[in-house]
């Protein structure tokens, strides 16, 4: 049950942040909406009172409504025990799989369904650490450092859906990662020391996947053509590709094939100047012994 263990109370918003509905998502507000009035008409339909169905399941009375009125996005949890609560046979606990995939905001779904599907991921950072590669804390701190600042819910829903993208490395089977880093912002001890160094191991567990590689780029290295900023690659098992850069093309993503091969000879030049992934991963290290 969603009861606060330590006082024994039902949940509120306060308890949830990060689980509103996106307004100008028109899909995301349809499913919530939908699985909203699943929800009353089933409730209604045992003869159970709004107040009565929330403390049956943890939550209080006005999250109860808002989650109905397709305000609010229902976490797992609340829909299994309300399938428990409405003796539903597992009807409402299975509209899980349609509320996971507009749990998240429409940018970050679509790029999320395009690293799911892809074979291939190249990504250069310039001035932070790609997001596939956050950690909890390190993905907070940088969101929160915003201005104008994000609302303590924008904030959490935002940390999630990054988090969240990170399940492409459980993918079976993987795909070919490749990540390269610059070294000022591996430096930046973003969240304090602790969460620093707790970033820095993240990165020495990722990098020594099998299907992946990180390197470094030195900044005492040459000119290349990554100083614009980030730059992405995402090939497909059709053969297809989608691109882009900070630097070109308006920052827009690209298929045109002429203007993949500029990105991808770009890619392969800052690749070719970085550190090899066996010289980053010791150069990581170095970096956590400094302390």
């Amino acid at each position: 049950m969603s009861v606060d263990a330590g006082a024994g109370r039902l949940r509120t918003e306060a308890d949830e942040p990060g689980w509103e509905v996106d307004p100008d998502d028109e899909w995301g507000v349809a499913v919530i909406a939908t699985v909203g009035r699943q929800l009353k008409l089933r409730r209604e339909a045992v003869g159970m009172r709004a107040a009565e169905f929330g403390e049956a399941v943890g939550y209080g009375e006005d999250l109860v409504y808002k989650i109905e009125g397709g305000k609010r996005i229902p976490r797992q949890e609340y829909l299994d025990r309300a399938d428990e609560v409405l003796g539903a046979g597992g009807l409402i606990s299975a509209t899980w799989e349609d509320v996971k995939r507009v749990r998240y905001p429409k940018k970050v779904r679509e790029l999320g369904k395009l690293e799911a599907m892809a074979v291939e991921i190249g990504v250069y950072e310039c001035n932070i650490i790609a997001g596939l590669l956050q950690t909890p804390d390190h993905a907070r701190t940088v969101i929160e450092a915003a201005q104008p600042p994000y609302s303590p819910d924008d904030v959490e829903r935002m940390v999630a859906a990054r988090l969240a993208r990170q399940s492409v490395f459980e993918r079976d089977p993987a795909p070919s990662i490749h990540f390269v880093l610059e070294e000022a912002p591996l430096r930046r001890r973003v969240g304090g020391t602790m969460v620093w160094r707790q970033q820095l191991e993240r990165l020495l567990e990722v990098g020594r996947l099998r299907n992946v590689t990180l390197q470094v780029m030195p900044t005492n290295t040459e000119a290349h053509p990554g100083l614009d900023g980030r730059i992405e690659l995402l090939k497909f098992p059709d053969g297809t590709a989608v691109g882009r850069a900070d630097g070109a093309y308006s920052g827009r993503p690209t298929s045109e094939p002429k203007q993949l091969r500029i990105l991808e000879l770009w890619y392969g030049i800052i690749r070719a100047q970085a550190l090899t992934p066996r010289e980053s991963l010791v150069f990581i290290e170095q970096l956590l012994g400094e302390t």
